[in-house]
């Protein structure tokens, strides 16, 4: 599954290559595209005053997902791994949608989603708005602030009375800056999900690997009020009637189709440097990589052991396996091919390219120098900030806890307002805490984080009261474990009850668990959070001086900036590709491979029964090839990142031919360094996805409000 990503300096600009704004298609792009297989005009792609794409692309809340609208009653298509955690929310063991899927056969049985979507209205420069309020002789400080202020003001003036959303966001390291308008409706609701067994086949074993046979899909539905405005949840809301909304296409693709994606891309680093590739080959990855892991084992041995646990974890196992195999092997990558040796290539030619000109020398002195003492210097500190939140707050009722902190300052002062409101909201959210906790669990988790964050942290950089605990406890983490739970108000729901009851600060600055958290974050904030900043200070202007460099060393060349989750397009094609000696590729997968790799005892691999026989009879209805078989998955050379999962696949003439789930293995590294002899976008077929709701979940009353194109 795709998580929430440098181009070369001498790389000419390949249709495969860039996660493009798409207010610059015309000027950027179009002839490009159009050489491809484009069919559409530059206006129908995007467009501020007539219906267009982007009208049909929604972010799912700030922007971990996206969906593309498929009909004029709102219905919108994303993957299943973004509905997981909805799916899994509204799961019980008596209605079990994460094994037996969920579908909606009226709008009035569709379940409240709780969260919600954004359709982008328009995007504008702001560029020389903002650089005019900044000069290089500013601290790192007094830049933040400054962009800020103008970011601000910018924002309230392009909101005036409506009631969108407006947001600035920065681009090319800090080098141009944007405003990006919004319209968000907060009524989404779930309409349906073929079981985990279709929607996550393959499981944690097929993750970022070719060839798939995952039908990743689940649908939603967007409400508005009577007015077509955003609204609030209301039973008196009605389906929302779209700009535009995207028709779907059963023709198939074949080798060589234009492909274009669009979506909501969270995060790329492809201009990070040599040095930064050390850093995250050193320090950060295998960080991640060995605690995810810890923490998975132990997720696994008791999801094993009970149906209740396994529902209650199913969303957490995902999220944290998904990024312990995209470090994995993203790691595994950038030693593969190469990547340090292309990116200090890139820094060579601009050194030479700066140390030419006398006046270059002074603007952009120190700024390869930088890299190496901006990494060196969060080198030091910065695995204290990685385990904090990887360790420290995965222990989730210390994470828990800090939510006790504010409750904690209100009684201490004694403000009776304060306190009352704040102890309302946390008896607000007992239930939806406690319902997927289980205090086995965390109390594992406790002894193998801390023991981890003891032995992996410098001593120098630990708190005196956390060492003295460990003393307290001779390093015995399941002896401390066990008493830190025995006591503790926050890993039980009767306990914290009862707290909230009758509250007190004693009670919370003397919880064994609250007295873990405490120093550890103190001392992060006092000592290591300032040191971080410090070491960044530096970096930040090394960061945006290289990105001007290099675009003023190519100006001939046209770069695409980083993914940070604001609107993209990526234009390609339906391509297969040979990752390897003696190894090919197709471009498609078939429902026959979903047999091939059954296996009954093995829960990746279950396929339903009423699904084996629908494909053991070839019984695809419309939705077969002309060759009678059901085409899965495809790939083409799209550039995506985290953030794209759910974003459709769209052919020349702007239909949706399919919907974007994940990256393949051979190219992990692409968030840094883009391959474009083996980057691919794995995507649903989607007359798979058609196929499972007609034919498998029998809603074909979905399939009837959809403009089928055949």
């Amino acid at each position: 599954m795709l998580i929430a990503g440098f181009i070369l300096a001498f790389s000419p600009v390949k249709a495969d290559e860039g996660m493009w704004l798409p207010m610059f298609v015309k000027r950027l792009n179009y002839a490009d595209m159009q050489k491809h297989g484009l069919q559409l005009t530059a206006e129908e792609i995007y467009s501020v005053n007539n219906s267009s794409l982007k009208d049909a692309i929604v972010r799912l809340g700030r922007g971990f997902c996206t969906g593309e609208i498929i009909s004029n009653q709102g219905l919108m298509l994303t993957n299943h791994h973004c509905g997981y955690g909805v799916i899994q929310e509204k799961s019980t063991e008596e209605n079990n949608y994460l094994d037996n899927g969920f579908w909606a056969m009226k709008k009035s049985e569709e379940l409240p989603a709780g969260f919600p979507v954004s359709f982008l209205v328009r995007m504008e420069d702001v560029s020389d708005k903002v650089n005019a309020e900044l000069n290089e002789e500013m601290t790192l400080e007094e830049r933040n602030k400054a962009i800020k202020d103008i970011s601000t003001k910018i924002e309230e003036e392009a909101k005036g009375d409506t009631e969108y959303d407006t947001q600035v966001k920065s681009f090319y390291e800090g080098n141009e800056f944007y405003l990006f308008v919004y319209e968000t409706f907060p009524d989404v609701r779930l309409v349906g999900a073929p079981p985990s067994s279709v929607g996550k086949f393959g499981g944690d074993t097929d993750n970022w690997m070719w060839p798939r046979h995952t039908g990743d899909f689940t649908l939603f539905r967007v409400y508005a009020d009577k007015d077509n405005k955003p609204a609030e949840y209301s039973e008196d809301n009605v389906p929302y009637t779209p700009k535009h909304s995207l028709p779907v296409s059963i023709k198939g693709v074949k080798e060589g189709d234009f492909s274009m994606i669009f979506g909501y891309p969270g995060s790329t680093d492809r201009y990070l440097t040599s040095e930064g590739i050390k850093y995250e080959l050193e320090v950060r990855q295998p960080s991640y990589v060995k605690l995810r892991r810890q923490v998975l084992d132990i997720y696994e041995e008791e999801m094993a052991k009970s149906d209740k646990v396994r529902l209650q974890y199913a969303s957490k196992h995902a999220s944290i396996s998904n990024y312990w195999k995209y470090f994995k092997g993203q790691q595994e990558g950038l030693k593969r091919l190469k990547v340090y040796d292309k990116k200090k290539a890139t820094e060579d030619a601009l050194e030479a390219w700066i140390e030419s000109d006398k006046s270059r020398a002074e603007m952009y002195k120190g700024v390869i120098d930088g890299f190496a003492k901006g990494y060196s210097d969060l080198s030091e500190v910065n695995k204290n900030r990685i385990y904090l939140i990887e360790a420290i707050l995965r222990i989730e009722a210390i994470s828990y806890s800090r939510q006790f902190s504010g409750l904690e300052e209100a009684l201490t002062a004694k403000d009776d307002e304060k306190t009352a409101k704040l102890v309302e909201a946390l008896k607000g959210g007992l239930d939806a805490h406690y319902k997927d906790y289980d205090k086995t669990i965390d109390r594992k988790v406790f002894a193998a984080m801390l023991k981890a964050y003891y032995e992996d942290i410098p001593k120098d950089q630990q708190a005196e009261d956390f060492k003295a605990l460990v003393k307290k406890y001779k390093m015995d983490w399941n002896k401390w474990a066990n008493d830190a739970y025995a006591k503790t108000i926050f890993a039980d729901k009767a306990k914290t009850a009862a707290f909230l009851n009758k509250p007190s600060a004693s009670k919370i600055s003397k919880d064994p668990l609250y007295k873990v958290l405490t120093p550890i974050y103190n001392y992060y904030l006092e000592t290591v959070r300032p040191k971080i900043q410090e070491g960044t200070e530096g970096l930040e202007r090394s960061k945006r001086l290289f990105v001007k460099g290099l675009r003023e060393m190519n100006s001939d060349k046209v770069y695409a900036p980083d993914a940070n989750s604001t609107m993209r397009f990526t234009y390609g094609n339906v391509k297969s590709y040979d990752p390897r000696d003696a190894v090919d590729y197709d471009y498609i997968t078939t429902a026959q491979g979903i047999l091939e790799k059954e296996d009954p005892t093995n829960p990746e691999f279950v396929v339903p029964e009423k699904l084996k026989t629908l494909i053991q009879k070839k019984d695809y209805g419309q939705y077969a090839d002309e060759n009678g078989n059901l085409i899965v998955n495809f790939i083409a050379n799209n550039d995506i990142t985290g953030g794209n999962s759910g974003s459709p696949m769209i052919n020349g003439k702007g239909e949706l031919i399919g919907t974007a789930f994940d990256g393949n293995w051979e190219a992990m590294s692409g968030d840094i360094a883009f391959e474009k002899d083996l980057q691919r976008t794995i995507g649903v077929d989607i007359r798979y996805t058609l196929f499972i709701i007609d034919k498998y979940a029998g809603a074909k009353h979905l399939i009837e409000e959809m403009n089928i194109v055949k």
